[in-house]
């Protein structure tokens, strides 16, 4: 099957008028399962429709988006894979130089605020053709939400966008349902019943039922408290089995969020990873060198969908829900039988995972008739009773894949949760984990070691991670093998003091982890953590919540991660003074950093342990970990 139409010539060598649906994306056209913008394109593909794309239209020219004409139905909009204030600025608010979903790395091909500039320059064109956003930036701005790029509360991406409906969460029965009622004249603007989907109504319009009612806009913009209420209000009914309709007024209009649509069934999940894509770029990039993010994804399988672990700066709950779906067996080993078949394929099936790789199950068993219990973690900051571990499934999986003709490797790669793993009894998927499945490395996120900090991440305790990586390293040598742990690290999130950052520090020495990289905390849209960076209060206990604020206790925490590095010494140094912790500067066994003879009365000395690779969390070494990308970018799990 050929891929989608780009230009206006395509559509007329394929005998089209014009296109039902123009799918307008910020991310350059890669029709492969992991871009949910061609997923919406070959679903409505699927139920008959005309679909055109248009990706990284010009913004700055109207013509761009008449590229197609008039569409009979209508436009659909996203920004890409992540939210495009996030593909294009760090933590620190830097412009990034270079874009993974661009062709050839090229940044600047979408525009800041990308939902919100396409949709007003399609009305601008047509103003009465009608347009749905979806994708990730819209799914977690669709209520009144704080930017941290502008540092203030911006009201629901429908207000600011002007589109007809929104869609949030993975959008595939939503599309559905919105494309044919649309065919049959119901235009978007009027679909207000729709599971997964967000309207603006005019609130003398609305008829009062059963609804949860949020703060308004302008309460979430006067008052921190109020916002914090609205957050864990939103946050509490993200299930699809008790969820209900959520209200937050903007000014004359009312915002109404619709319950979750439920999951899809493992049948229809099989479907949609069962269509016709072309599983690579679009070859008008070729000539710049291809879209580098199809790299981590050509080789790798999508097996589940969902995350019961719901870290409180991870998106992933309020966006594709806590709940897990799975493909079936067949359809994943089907998807791998196809990669052999693929001539770039060399043997490595680089992941098997999602989300989290080895949920395969939902955590316990009352999740279908009561959903997930409400303000409350299967995995944090103790192990539910409750909880039901089992790998039997996900390990037979992992087996027939190993098994395939052709198959040489089949890793691991999007990140396992070390604290369910550890719930496990049985040790035979562990034992299968290191002996087949670790590609020299295994991402695993502790986060941090404070017990305050990582309560305030939703994670688990450090003690979980250490007793892990005690059983990971014993089994690697039992099977002969030279493999590592790569631990994700992040300073300054809500909760983290200076003195938390020093504790960090010092459990890094001990555990000898040099990290090459670490995160900052990055407050992204729609997160229970960017509640608390806002606020400073925790939506669940409204009890203050210390906040790094300023770039310099930012700076300072970050160094104090990677204490070793030579460049990092001042900091260190008026960070351990700040904290009140100076014993840690000097020759002693326990010291972070040498001193001065300003300072201290040290004879400075030529400190070459730092400049040698200390390999992590390993008697005797092991690599250094890696670091870890921004919560809502491909590839990180809490």
């Amino acid at each position: 099957m050929p891929f989608l139409p780009i230009t206006k010539e395509e559509i007329n060598a394929l005998g089209w008028d014009e296109p039902d649906f123009v799918v307008v994306t910020g991310d350059a056209y890669v029709d492969h399962p992991s871009f949910g913008a061609a997923i919406i394109s070959r679903v409505l593909e699927a139920e008959g429709f005309r679909v055109a794309v248009l990706a990284q239209p010009d913004w700055r020219s109207p013509k761009e988006f008449a590229r197609f004409g008039r569409p009979r139905l209508g436009f659909l909009v996203t920004s890409g894979n992540i939210d495009s204030m996030v593909a294009h600025y760090t933590a620190a608010r830097r412009r990034r130089s270079d874009d993974a979903y661009s062709a050839g790395r090229k940044a600047g091909r979408r525009p800041d605020r990308a939902v919100i500039v396409y949709t007003k320059k399609i009305k601008e064109r047509y103003p009465d053709v009608p347009v749905v956003i979806g994708g990730l930036e819209a799914s977690l701005r669709r209520f009144a939400h704080y930017d941290y790029w502008d540092d203030r509360v911006r009201p629901s991406i429908l207000v600011d966008s002007g589109a007809d409906l929104l869609i949030y969460g993975m959008g595939e029965n939503q599309i559905r349902q919105i494309a044919h009622r649309w065919e049959k004249g119901e235009p978007p603007s009027q679909m207000r019943d729709i599971r997964g989907t967000c309207c603006l109504i005019p609130t003398v319009e609305y008829s009062p039922g059963p609804a949860v009612d949020c703060p308004s806009f302008e309460q979430v913009c006067a008052s921190k408290k109020e916002y914090a209420v609205s957050c864990r209000k939103q946050q509490d009914e993200q299930d699809a089995v008790r969820g209900r309709t959520v209200l937050q007024k903007h000014g004359k209009l009312l915002l109404v969020q619709n319950p979750p649509m439920p999951p899809l069934e493992q049948e229809e999940l099989d479907a949609v990873y069962a269509l016709p894509y072309e599983r690579m770029y679009h070859p008008c990039y070729e000539k710049e060198g291809g879209v580098p993010a199809i790299e981590e994804v050509e080789f790798s399988i999508t097996h589940n969908r969902g995350c019961f672990g719901a870290c409180n700066f991870c998106s992933i709950a309020f966006h594709q829900g806590r709940a897990i779906t799975t493909r079936s067996q067949q359809s994943v080993i089907r998807e791998a039988e196809s990669l052999t078949r693929n001539p770039r394929f060399k043997g490595y099936i680089h992941d098997v995972g999602g989300p989290t790789a080895d949920f395969r199950h939902p955590s316990c068993r009352k999740q279908e008739k009561a959903g997930l219990c409400k303000g409350k973690k299967c995995l944090a900051p103790t192990v539910c009773p409750a909880l039901e571990v089992d790998h039997t499934e996900y390990l037979q999986l992992l087996r027939k894949l190993r098994a395939l003709p052709k198959v040489k490797k089949v890793f691991i790669r999007s990140g396992i949760r070390f604290d369910y793993l550890m719930e496990d009894k049985d040790d035979s998927f562990f034992r299968e984990l290191v002996q087949h499945h670790v590609s020299g490395q295994l991402k695993v996120a502790p986060e941090h070691c404070s017990a305050a900090v990582l309560d305030k991440m939703g994670k688990p305790h450090i003690e979980s991670y250490q007793r892990f990586a005690r059983r990971f390293y014993g089994l690697t040598k039992e099977a002969g093998k030279e493999q590592y742990l790569v631990p994700y690290l992040m300073s300054s999130h809500p909760g983290s003091t200076l003195k938390d950052a020093v504790e960090l520090a010092l459990f890094l020495k001990k555990e000898r982890i040099r990290p090459e990289q670490v995160q900052d905390f990055y407050p992204t849209p729609g997160t229970i953590s960017t509640c608390m960076f806002y606020t400073g209060l925790d939506p669940y206990t409204m009890q203050p919540v210390f906040v790094p604020r300023t770039d310099k206790e930012k700076a300072m925490q970050r160094a104090l991660l990677q204490y070793f590095n030579p460049k990092n010494r001042s900091l260190v140094l008026e960070a351990l003074k700040a904290a009140g912790r100076a014993d840690l500067i000097g020759n002693g066994p326990n010291c972070l950093v040498k001193g001065d003879s300003k300072s201290h009365g040290i004879v400075k000395t030529d400190d070459r342990s730092n400049n040698r690779k200390t390999r992590a969390n390993k008697p005797g070494g092991g690599k250094a970990g890696k670091g870890n990308a921004p919560c809502n970018r491909p590839k990180r799990n809490g």
